[in-house]
């Protein structure tokens, strides 16, 4: 791939991700503004992959991106990158904290800064839009009105501001999720240590239908890392899932999965299978490990056909 896009504009998390990702530092890097333009970017092929936000171990999910990967054109995601995210209170040279009047950011890192912002800077208005690379752009700008920033490090530091405060997160443990998409193609091979992504929707809401495309999993031995209810956008009340296993399309367990799935579903979106970012591998039940099904499989076949 030599063309990659991300949520931009330079500077913000999801840029300093892309740049972990094996050969993005020797490619074509396009920002989009939005993730719904970077993943239509991908679609259109103007670039060959693209890297947007999905989830926030303080935030949640990332709706723009589970809503566009689901009711948008088929994208397939081939990689995930995990990154530890830490804000700083940029502001341009020569301003002291209380010169501050008004903060601009991002609405996650306004969140995730609430409690310091709260007890440093009472007096100011915190303003939330764009991304936190845009926003160190405006501060860097006299005539913006806003006197600082909430952002990265390389954004701050690319703009020419100037650092006031550091490591300002109200938790210092947050992680970001970002992933890597496609056009549709072959699945990569099976690691040992993958994720599965769905979307899931329901063929009538009735007692127990949940609890029906869970059983999918769980009598197969297939661990759940994430799920997540999105509204289908038909009507009030009406919700499909957002879904994240452990394993692999490859592997049994997660094969009969998905087609117990595909008979009891209206839906099945498959968001792809990848490498899981942090390594984990999953703990495998007796009786679901590849082999155990293959030997089933045979047990069946000398049932069919005993003299074979």
């Amino acid at each position: 791939m030599s063309r990659f896009g991300y949520f931009g504009p330079e500077g913000t998390f999801t840029h300093q991700a892309l740049l972990t990702v094996p050969g993005a530092d020797l490619a074509e890097l396009t920002p989009y503004a939005t993730v719904a333009g970077c993943l239509d970017g991908i679609r259109s092929g103007e670039v060959d992959a693209g890297l947007v936000p999905i989830e926030n171990s303080v935030e949640g999910g990332v709706s723009a991106t589970l809503d566009n990967l689901t009711y948008g054109e088929p994208l397939m995601i081939t990689r995930e990158v995990l990154l530890e995210v830490q804000f700083t209170l940029f502001v341009r040279p020569g301003t002291a904290l209380t010169d501050v009047r008004r903060v601009l950011t991002h609405p996650h890192a306004a969140a995730q800064c609430r409690d310091w912002l709260a007890a440093h800077l009472p007096q100011a208005d915190i303003t939330t839009d764009g991304s936190t690379a845009a926003a160190a752009a405006a501060v860097a700008d006299p005539d913006s009105g806003y006197d600082a920033a909430v952002c990265s490090r390389i954004a701050g530091e690319l703009h020419g501001l100037e650092a006031l405060a550091d490591g300002i997160a109200d938790n210092t443990a947050a992680v970001t999720r970002f992933i890597l998409v496609t056009r549709p193609g072959r699945v990569g091979p099976a690691t040992g240590a993958d994720k599965t992504s769905l979307v899931l929707f329901m063929r009538a809401d009735h007692s127990g239908a949940l609890l029906e495309l869970l059983e999918q999993f769980a009598s197969r031995g297939v661990n759940l890392c994430r799920i997540e209810s999105r509204p289908t956008k038909t009507q009030l009340g009406s919700y499909c899932f957002a879904i994240d296993a452990e394993g692999h399309v490859d592997d049994a367990r997660m094969a009969e999965a998905l087609m117990g799935l595909h008979r009891v579903s209206a839906r099945v979106i498959f968001l792809g299978s990848f490498p899981r970012a942090d390594s984990g591998q999953p703990d495998i039940l007796a009786g679901t490990a590849n082999a155990d099904y293959a030997a089933a499989q045979q047990w069946l076949d000398r049932l069919r056909n005993p003299s074979s």
